[in-house]
């Protein structure tokens, strides 16, 4: 049996996080919820996720820093990064350091799925329920 692929879910908000844990889980994915992005980074995590959705605006450590840390630590995970304010530097910046996507909020969650489907990889991707 395939093993499901699990999202990690960065946010400040527990709304936002028990809302995009909530579809994922339905879509027939794992889901793992930080608070925060040092939470994310203080565990195992990194090595053990399949794509991380993180918001860009959060006290402290940023979505950005989150990503930019991941990546001058050698780590290619997919990243979508969630935001409600229109940066246009934060988006290039966030794309040049390899963003899979750059999604304003509030999210389709038909948009969302997509990207998150072209980040896993359609073989790897749930079957549709009732298939």
């Amino acid at each position: 049996m395939p093993k499901t692929p699990l999202v990690a879910v960065v946010d400040d908000d527990e709304a936002i996080r028990e809302a995009l844990c909530d579809l994922l889980m339905v879509t027939g994915l794992a889901c793992s919820t930080f608070d925060s992005a040092p939470a994310f980074l203080s565990g195992d995590a990194p090595g053990h996720v399949d794509c991380l959705i993180t918001d860009v605006r959060m006290p402290g450590m940023s979505g950005l820093d989150l990503l930019e840390r991941m990546r001058a630590g050698g780590s290619d995970l997919p990243v979508i990064m969630l935001t409600s304010v229109l940066d246009p530097s934060a988006r290039a910046r966030a794309l040049d350091l390899g963003a899979q996507a750059w999604l304003t909020k509030p999210v389709a969650d038909d948009a969302l799925l997509d990207e998150l489907k072209a980040a896993i990889g359609a073989e790897d991707w749930p079957d549709e329920p009732g298939h």
